[in-house]
């Protein structure tokens, strides 16, 4: 099984869900980790306030930290490989790290090129 970390930078309360001033993309992550908690997904998030020792017994969280700083969280990691940093992650990029993308179809736009080939005419690409 898939699993997947989130090490988040240091919030007010284990969710960031709180306050006056609240970050949809906290809530929107709130939901999905839920969303796939109940589907059965090893998935857990660690916020550097309140779960400090998850980022030190962590080597490559360590090492993220002494290059990035906290500024760089969120890290996300599956399978102790890092997939993304800096922003949290989508519904539908958590289903495609858990393995579940295969029920999403991904939307194809095609571009086309108006007169005088791929480049629109202007020789170089």
């Amino acid at each position: 099984m898939v699993s997947i970390r989130v090490f988040e930078p240091a919030l007010c309360c284990n969710t960031g869900v709180c306050g006056e001033d609240v970050d949809q993309a906290l809530v929107d992550f709130s939901a999905d980790l839920d969303y796939f908690k109940q589907q059965g997904i090893d998935i857990a998030r660690h916020n550097l306030a309140n779960d400090p020792s998850s980022f030190v017994d962590n080597a490559i969280v360590m090492n993220f930290l002494n290059a990035a700083g906290s500024e760089g969280l969120p890290l996300v990691l599956v399978d102790d490989v890092t997939v993304l940093t800096g922003r949290y992650p989508t519904r539908n990029m958590l289903a495609r790290y858990a393995g579940q993308a295969a029920t999403l179809r991904p939307r194809i736009n095609l571009v086309t090129a108006g007169g005088g080939g791929c480049c629109g005419g202007s020789g170089g690409c």
